[in-house]
């Protein structure tokens, strides 16, 4: 455990402040494409900091900060996808989705990346959490294995089947919504 991290667990707010500053763009980053939308991403990394801040005596070193403060950025995701499970919100909630993606002067082609992203994260929305974080992390982030599973808490291989599981089950159903073709094209 650095000095820094020693310090925040006796309550030091200076020290807190400066933890902050260091995790919170990597954790913001991370609940963002977890969750796809910026400002519900900013208020769980608020909440993830605050969960942090309460929960600081209980860290105990023996993993990264940074792997502490993402086990607890997961948590409060998850929790987060359980409380709204409602299919109107989470329309609402992709509507604006922008995953930095180039803005393009095509009004149709524009609505066409916003329209494909919904739809993804709405397939994303009914995967079982454990593969839909795990293709996220992967997929969408563009973590290495090893980083996710550090992330998760889990193994290599685990990651690895979750992201297997989880591809072949969103194939399936943009197909089935008639985003793909039978051979994985776009349509």
């Amino acid at each position: 455990m650095g000095e820094l991290e020693a310090r925040a667990r006796t309550g030091d707010v200076d020290a807190w402040s400066a933890l902050y500053a260091q995790h919170y763009s990597t954790v913001f980053r991370q609940i963002r494409y977890l969750c796809g939308d910026r400002v519900l991403a900013e208020e769980l990394a608020q909440e993830t900091f605050a969960q942090a801040m309460t929960a600081c005596r209980r860290y105990d070193g023996r993993r990264a900060f940074a792997g502490w403060m993402y086990g607890i950025a997961l948590n409060v995701v998850r929790k987060h996808w359980r409380k709204h499970r409602n299919r109107s919100r989470a329309m609402e909630r992709y509507e604006h989705l922008d995953i930095g993606r180039a803005r393009v002067e095509d009004p149709d082609g524009s609505h066409l990346r916003r329209e494909r992203s919904r739809v993804l994260y709405d397939v994303l929305d009914e995967l079982p959490p454990r593969w839909r974080e795990a293709f996220i992390l992967r997929e969408i982030q563009g973590l290495s294995t090893a980083e996710a599973a550090e992330r998760l808490g889990i193994s290599n291989a685990n990651v690895a089947v979750r992201v297997t599981r989880a591809r072949s089950r969103i194939r399936d159903e943009l197909s089935r919504r008639g985003w793909l073709e039978e051979n994985g094209a776009p349509a």
